[in-house]
């Protein structure tokens, strides 16, 4: 039997709405830009009608850091043609790492019992150090470095420090075998190879790399 609701299950409080990210996103575009968006429907149809001017408020509101270039978004009217921000300089590393401070970034328990927790501060100091190390061993922009690591947050940092200097980052797993290490990373010839001599898996010390039949 198919179920009519004739009236919303739920609807916000006008304070708690007023609120809202959405409220703070539309009072932003609406000031920015000098148009009136006195409700939702006006700031969809907006976004619609002016994608262009939507798109550099979304940038603005979420506080991108980088520059987004001249062009938001190019073709679109197409979503599978659609291009957006394509002249914009970046960096993900510097974005992921905007927070700082003592607050939790990374909470971690590995299944050998280890348990610890990483603040934003922690975590911007250890992706330093692997930055200068792997600026120190010659890493540059476009350069591939490949990680076989276990999921943790020595990973994430190491991630982070790889993009941050503009580099590709590519990962698998420590159970990988050698021939599937080799078919992965075989294809974009890292520059550098990271991993570890064992891992924890099932309650059991695991090699890192099984050997090859």
């Amino acid at each position: 039997m198919a179920l009519t609701l004739t009236a919303p299950l739920w609807s916000p409080s006008p304070e708690r709405a007023g609120s809202s990210a959405m409220s703070a996103f539309s009072w932003l575009c609406a000031y920015s830009f000098r148009i009136e968006l006195p409700d939702h429907a006006s700031l969809h149809k907006w976004s619609v009608d002016e994608p262009s001017d939507f798109w550099r408020g979304v940038w603005d509101f979420c506080q991108v850091k980088g520059a987004p270039g001249d062009r938001p978004p190019v073709d679109g009217s197409d979503i599978l043609r659609a291009r957006f921000f394509p002249d914009a300089r970046l960096n993900f590393a510097r974005n992921l790492l905007s927070c700082i401070g003592p607050e939790d970034a990374i909470i971690f328990q590995g299944e050998d019992k280890v348990a610890y927790r990483w603040s934003w501060d922690r975590l911007r100091e250890e992706v330093s150090r692997l930055q200068q190390a792997f600026l120190a061993m010659g890493i540059a922009p476009s350069d591939r470095v490949a990680a076989m690591l276990p999921n943790m947050p020595e990973t994430v940092a190491c991630m982070l420090a790889a993009s941050s200097i503009g580099a590709v980052w590519a990962s698998c797993s420590p159970d990988f075998g050698v021939q599937e290490v080799v078919d992965r990373f075989g294809q974009i010839e890292p520059r550098l190879f990271l991993t570890c001599d064992a891992y924890w898996y099932g309650g059991k010390l695991q090699q890192s790399i099984k050997p090859a039949k």
